[in-house]
């Protein structure tokens, strides 16, 4: 039976149906009954105020009514209700949008390398290679890299059969031919040198510039294959001429710039070199020397920081044990460069009669050697800026001198005066390659720790 509805308003009354009660209704606007259903028992609430008011939605299995109540056009405010109540259920079932999954997205760009993953450091170690770093996690909402690959390896759909162990990374081998192709510029080198000792006048320039582009080609040879080679694709033209510019003037400072520096701060050169130490405008073969024949050492080295980084990449169990590992063993393989390029100093300058010259050339050759470690491990323009900067640098120095000579200019020759005066020439070619070498072995630290360097699946810079 139907209660009486009371108020200002319109009734409300009960549809018909099988055992179906329909709640008292009062206030100043209509009020909607409740649904029927065969069986079931459904009440309206008390409603007041101006507006309508829905009742309960309907069940799994009945049918929803509202009773059309008269007045302030209550058809279709019973319809709108009817429209409110079913579109609030799809909003309550749809999923909100912007609520979206953004690793889903990372999965869905990435499910080959996740797929053939064995586990999460591969996963970690083929993100850095493409771009992902710690910031960029931090937009996925993970704290690292690491914990991105864990999820992304977590949520990579797999079968039942067991998952092979994973494999080592291929370890670089020694071959004879890397081998002897390092050991061909500093024989060649040794050749030169002993050339120019025995000739004299016009021959004597022959003899140099032969040798000099003897060891420049096998210079060349050995930077193309072994362990000082890089990667097929990393070098951009622009960037590769540029390396190779400030090389060649690094090397021919070290040859000619200590000399050179010293006879313009005091009035000269009053001629061209002749080749020796005592000539009017000093040669220093014995550092170029050691420096040629450091070619082999500075290759071992850097064999031996790849193949270890291989093996430590293969064993780790997280991107920060794997830095860990890595960062001895670039400090050892620097040492170990830096302590043969001494000895090859010191029996240089023994054999030739020459001074070592260790400071300047020991900046130099690790200037030279994290430049090209830092190329092979598929970074590019750290080493060129480095370089390069060092290369300005003494180029600066030496034309101070010089452009002091011009009127009313005499100032300028104060700052390479005073260095060349306080430490001597050699100061000059230390502090230029020596911080750079610094700035570049800091960034060595970064980025030749990351698995992504040594990872087979790295990708240029």
């Amino acid at each position: 039976m139907a209660a009486p509805a009371s108020g200002y308003g319109t009734e409300a009354g009960a549809a018909p149906g099988s055992g179906t009660v329909a709640a008292p209704a009062s206030g100043y606007g209509t009020e909607a009954g409740a649904a029927p259903g065969s069986g079931t028992e459904a009440g309206a609430a008390p409603a007041s105020g101006f507006g309508s008011e829905a009742g309960a939605a309907p069940a799994s299995g009945t049918e929803s009514g509202v009773v059309p109540v008269p007045g302030y056009g209550a058809e279709a405010r019973t319809a709108s209700v009817v429209a409110d109540a079913q579109g609030g259920e799809r909003r309550a079932s749809a999923p909100r949008r912007g609520a979206g999954d953004p690793v889903k997205a990372l999965l869905h760009r990435h499910r080959e390398l996740c797929e053939r993953a064995v586990d999460p450091l591969e996963i970690a170690a083929g993100l850095e290679a493409h771009g992902v770093t710690d910031r960029t996690a931090a937009r996925f909402r993970h704290r690292d890299v690491f914990s991105l690959a864990e999820e992304l390896y977590a949520r990579v759909p797999r079968n039942g059969d067991p998952r092979p162990e994973p494999e080592p990374l291929p370890v670089p081998r020694v071959r004879a031919g890397w081998v002897l192709l390092t050991l061909l510029p500093g024989v060649l080198g040794a050749i030169t040198v002993a050339a120019l000792r025995f000739t004299h006048g016009h021959p004597r320039l022959l003899v140099a510039l032969g040798g000099t582009l003897a060891v420049g080609l096998a210079t060349r040879a050995a930077l193309r294959r072994g362990p000082l080679s890089a990667p097929p694709g990393t070098h951009a033209r622009r960037t590769a001429l540029a390396t190779h510019a400030w090389t060649l003037w690094l090397l021919g400072y070290a040859l000619f710039g200590d000399g050179l520096l010293d006879a313009l701060v005091r009035g000269g050169p009053g001629a061209l070199p002749t080749g020796t130490p005592q000539g009017p405008w000093p040669t220093a073969t014995a550092p170029v020397l050691a420096l040629a024949l450091a070619c082999a050492p500075a290759a071992w080295s850097a064999h031996l920081l790849s193949a270890g980084a291989r093996r430590r990449l293969a064993g780790s169990r997280g991107l920060a044990d794997f830095t860990s590992a890595v960062k001895p063993l670039l400090l050892g393989t620097l040492t170990l460069f830096f302590g043969t390029l001494t000895v090859l100093l010191a029996l240089c300058g023994a054999v030739l009669h020459e001074p070592a010259a260790c400071p300047q050339a020991l900046a130099l050759g690790g200037l030279l050697l994290l430049a090209r470690l830092l190329t092979v491990h598929h970074h590019r323009h750290a080493p060129a800026l480095a370089l390069g900067a060092a290369a300005a640098t003494e180029a600066v120095v030496l034309a101070l001198p010089p452009a002091a000579r011009l009127p009313g200019c005499a100032v300028l020759a104060a700052p390479a005066q005073t260095l060349v005066n306080a430490w001597g020439a050699a100061a000059v070619p230390t502090l230029a390659c020596g911080a750079a070498a610094l700035a570049l072995l800091l960034h060595a630290a970064r980025t030749l720790t990351r698995a992504s360097a040594h990872a087979p699946a790295g990708t240029p810079e």
